[in-house]
Parts: C-alpha cells; sequence; structure tokens
C-alpha cells in the first residue's frame, strides 16, 4: 500500500455509527433463551489477506455468546464480510437466527 493511500485512509472520514453497528439476535437451541449482539464493522472484523494484496480481500468475525440464565451452552456465531464490509455468510452452532420482532416478542 502506498503512503499517500495510507495517509488518505486515516484522513478519510469513517461511517456513521448505524451504518457500522450489526445487530444479531440469536436464540439458544438448549434453553431457548433470546440473546442479542452487537457487531462493530470497523472495529471487531479481522482481515482476510489473499494474495499478494496488501488490501484485504474479505473479513472474519467470531463470537461467542452465553446466556444469563442457567443454561451456559456457547453459542458460536461465525460471520463472513466482503471487502465493503457487508455480511455475506453468517453460520451458527449451539442456537439458530431470529429475527428483532421475535426477540422483543418474548424479552
Amino acid at each position: 500500500m502506498s503512503f499517500l493511500k495510507k495517509l488518505g485512509n486515516i484522513f478519510s472520514a469513517s461511517p456513521s455509527k448505524s451504518d457500522r453497528i450489526l445487530d444479531l439476535y440469536v436464540q439458544c437451541s438448549r434453553c431457548g433463551e433470546k440473546l442479542h449482539v452487537r457487531v462493530d464493522t470497523w472495529n471487531e472484523l479481522t482481515p482476510d489477506y489473499e494474495g499478494k494484496s496488501d488490501d484485504p480481500t474479505s473479513y472474519f468475525c467470531r463470537k461467542v455468546l452465553v446466556g444469563e440464565k442457567l443454561c451456559f451452552q456457547p453459542v458460536e456465531l461465525s460471520l463472513t464480510f466482503d471487502k465493503n464490509r457487508k455480511l455475506v455468510k453468517q453460520g451458527i452452532s449451539g442456537g439458530t437466527y431470529i429475527d428483532q420482532a421475535e426477540f422483543k416478542r418474548e424479552t
């Protein structure tokens, strides 16, 4: 990466807070507890470099959630993002994804 490009990245404006936060909702497959997690796409992603490029080709994030009830089964999220930090693939073990309406319905 050239010096001028790095310098430009330092002074470029970062996205607004609402654009950089990804809210996800999951339900534990063991006890049914509903959990909410937030991913900051500008601070919590790990870059994935392929080839000889200095720029990342994609990003990855792994989150492990544990509820507050008596069930302490971990729910693991695996998230893959494109080079523009947009979610392209999501995996889960120990739970299932739910939508925001379902999360709010019983919490």
